[in-house]
Formats: structure tokens, C-alpha cells, sequence
């Protein structure tokens, strides 16, 4: 059925192209696809439930366009208090977008290209400028897609399932929905790190690096979400202390350090190096087996991936949510008029033969005047928020 939604629409004037995609909804909702997301209201709570279980709860257009108008919905409505977000399967919250789909379109020129970043983004923003208090139970896989729905959210609690990365620079991409805002202010280089290398964080320690505010263990998310919804006066500081109080009964992983506590003294330094070039540099002088290890792995990525996401982690320091988001939607538009994300894809995801052949081959042969090129204005076709 995806499939159904997702062949290309005619060319249409705007009004009668939106009567079309109307009736693919419509189509949608009759063959119970629209279960793909159930939404409902319990009390005072608006709760989101990612149903995918089979994808991993990954998320497609269909998804996007039924949470966006529920988020906009609930955050009007005076007897909604809080909104939660969660995903079914006990596996994952969320793993990503639906890359599949976005390969398949991008390759023939279709504007699910466009809409799935230009609609995923547009409620990235959503979440992070909702004015009720939201909750994002991360119990299981969070990556890319995933982590834009949670982690522009007021609360996310993570359990000892959870997974965290942004993987992208392995697939010819760079690590969007927000990773232009929220890496680069995680503490000291952190954020640098986990784009470039696509490093697994897991349980307590996604807590730790500063991605979720709070850890529960998994089999309390239930009761979690009973007293959340059983809450009379839903302030962010009620949940907050609601959350403050399963969060210290948690024992799981308790006196164990942080996982690059170790290396953190390393990460700084390394990672502060202003070009792709000199971070290789200095990992080669650096020489420890940790900085080894680094280069083996970042010598895995697509170069030109790499070399974009430095800088949009760089630039995206100093800059809002919603010009960060903008600036992603240029990147994303550059890489579906390139090559590596359809080969990383491919080598990964398709083939799983793990091989990509990139091109350019080496950061060298990347050349300035192409970065830059990525992150120019699309004019009308820009991102506006």
C-alpha cells in the first residue's frame, strides 16, 4: 500500500494536485494503513503511537502528514495538557526515516524527494516549538528520523533498550531533522563526534551525552504513562517532577561511567579541528588506538558527506532551530541531486555488500566551491518556516 501512496502524483495546478493527495489518504485510511500511526486522547494527554512495528516504527510521509495537523490540533485544544510520543514492537521507537522510499523516488525525479524532507522537517519544528509540554518515550532504537521526533521535545526518556545514533555519513547523507541544532550544543565536541562517526550511544548513556533528560527503566514505562496521564494539572513542572521521581528509583547501569568518559579529553581536541582534512591529521598524530580506530571508521564515510556535516554542525551552532532546519533542507535537496546517497544506500541497505564506491573518492577531491554549493538558497523552492 506505501507503494500505492507513493507513485508519482500527475502534474497538477496546487489545488487539484492537494485533491489528489486527498483522495490517496482517503484510499489510505479505507485499507487500514492509517494504522501505521494511531493517535488518541487519554484525559488530559494526546498520545502518539508509532506503528510500524515490522519497519522498525520507521517513518514515511503518510505518518508525517497524519502527526503534524494532530500535534497542531492538541496544542490548540485547552483540554489537552501534554502529548506523548511513542513507538510499539519493544524493538524501537523509531529507526529512521523511510530511506527506501526517498531512494526510489529521488532517482526518477519524484517529488516525494522534496515533500518527505520539506513535510519531515516542517514537524521537526513543530515539535520544537510546541507549546505543550511533550514527552518522547525512547524505549529501543532512536536514529535520524526518530531522533527529529523526539529530541526537539520537551522530555525524552531514554531506557536500557535504547539505541541512539545518526548514521548518516555512512549512507551518503548528513545528520539532519535538527542535527545541525541540537549536536554541536551537546557538551564539548560530543555532537561533532557522534555525526562524524555515527557512534552508537546506548541506555544510560544517551542520558549521559545529554540527548535524553531523563532515564526509566523499560518495564516502568507503562506505570510512566498512567501517572502522566493521570495528572491533574499538567505543567512541564509537574511532569518534570513526575519524571524526576522514576527516574531515581532507576538502578539499571547506575555507577556505571559514561562510555566516552575515557576519551572525552581526546574528542575535544580532536574534534575541534575546523576542516575534515586536519581532523585526519590530527588523528593520525595522534596515533592511540582510540584515534585509530576513528579513522578506520571515517574513512568508511562518504567524503562528501562528511565534509558537509562539519560545517553544518559548525554553522548551525549559532544559529535557530528553524534557519538550521532551512539550511538541512538545502543539504537534503543536494544530496538527492548527487551520487552517494543513492550508492550508500545501495551498499547498505540494498545490496548490503557495505562497499560504497563514492565519488569524489577522497575529502581532497571535495572541493570547497562544491560544499558551498550545497548550502546556497533554492529560492522558491526554499524551506520556510
Amino acid at each position: 500500500m506505501a507503494a500505492r501512496l507513493l507513485r508519482p502524483l500527475p502534474r497538477l495546478k496546487p489545488f487539484n494536485r492537494l485533491q489528489v493527495i486527498l483522495q490517496h489518504l482517503k484510499m489510505y485510511k479505507h485499507t487500514g494503513s492509517s494504522d501505521e500511526v494511531l493517535l488518541e486522547k487519554k484525559g488530559g494527554a494526546g498520545i502518539i503511537t508509532l506503528n510500524r512495528p515490522k519497519a522498525l516504527n520507521a517513518l514515511n510521509l503518510s505518518m508525517i502528514q497524519q502527526i503534524y495537523p494532530q500535534i497542531k490540533a492538541w496544542e490548540q485544544d485547552p483540554e489537552t495538557f501534554l502529548i506523548i510520543i511513542k513507538g510499539t514492537g519493544g524493538k524501537a521507537f523509531c529507526a529512521g526515516g523511510d530511506i527506501r522510499a526517498i531512494t526510489d523516488a529521488g532517482k526518477v525525479g519524484d517529488k516525494l524527494a522534496q515533500d518527505f524532507f520539506r513535510e519531515e522537517y516542517t514537524l521537526n519544528n513543530a515539535i520544537g516549538t510546541c507549546k505543550k509540554p511533550y514527552v518522547a518515550l525512547i524505549d529501543g532504537i532512536t536514529m535520524g528520523g526518530g531522533v527529529g521526533l523526539s529530541v526537539h521535545g520537551h522530555f525524552r526518556v531514554a531506557t536500557e533498550k535504547t539505541l541512539f545514533a545518526m548514521p548518516e555519513t555512512a549512507i551518503g547523507l548528513f545528520p539532519d531533522v535538527g542535527g545541525g541544532y541540537f549536536l554541536p550544543r551537546l557538551s564539548g565536541k560530543i555532537g561533532y563526534y557522534l555525526a562524524l562517526t555515527g557512534f552508537r550511544l546506548k541506555g544510560r548513556d544517551v542520558l549521559k551525552a545529554g540527548i535524553a533528560t531523563h532515564f526509566v527503566e523499560s518495564e516502568k514505562l507503562p506505570d510512566l504513562e498512567k501517572d502522566l496521564i493521570a495528572l491533574k494539572s499538567a505543567s512541564k513542572e509537574n511532569i518534570a517532577d513526575l519524571l524526576n521521581s522514576y527516574h531515581v528509583k532507576s538502578k539499571i547501569d547506575q555507577e556505571k561511567e559514561f562510555v566516552l568518559d575515557e576519551h572525552m579529553e581526546k574528542i575535544n581536541s580532536l574534534f575541534s579541528a575546523n576542516s575534515m582534512e586536519e581532523i585526519v591529521k590530527k588523528l593520525k598524530e595522534d596515533g592511540s588506538p582510540f584515534a585509530i580506530k576513528q579513522l578506520e571508521t571515517i574513512n568508511k564515510m562518504s567524503p562528501t558527506s562528511l565534509k558537509m556535516t562539519l560545517r553544518q554542525l559548525r554553522e548551525g551552532a549559532s544559529m535557530s532551530l528553524q534557519d538550521v532546519l532551512t539550511m538541512e533542507y538545502r543539504l537534503s535537496q543536494a544530496c538527492m541531486r548527487g551520487h552517494d546517497f543513492y550508492e550508500g544506500v545501495r551498499a547498505v541497505l540494498i545490496d548490503k555488500d557495505q562497499s560504497p564506491r563514492w565519488k569524489p573518492a577522497a575529502l581532497e577531491e571535495v572541493s570547497d566551491e562544491f560544499v558551498d554549493n550545497c548550502f546556497k538558497p533554492l529560492g522558491n523552492n526554499d524551506l520556510e518556516l
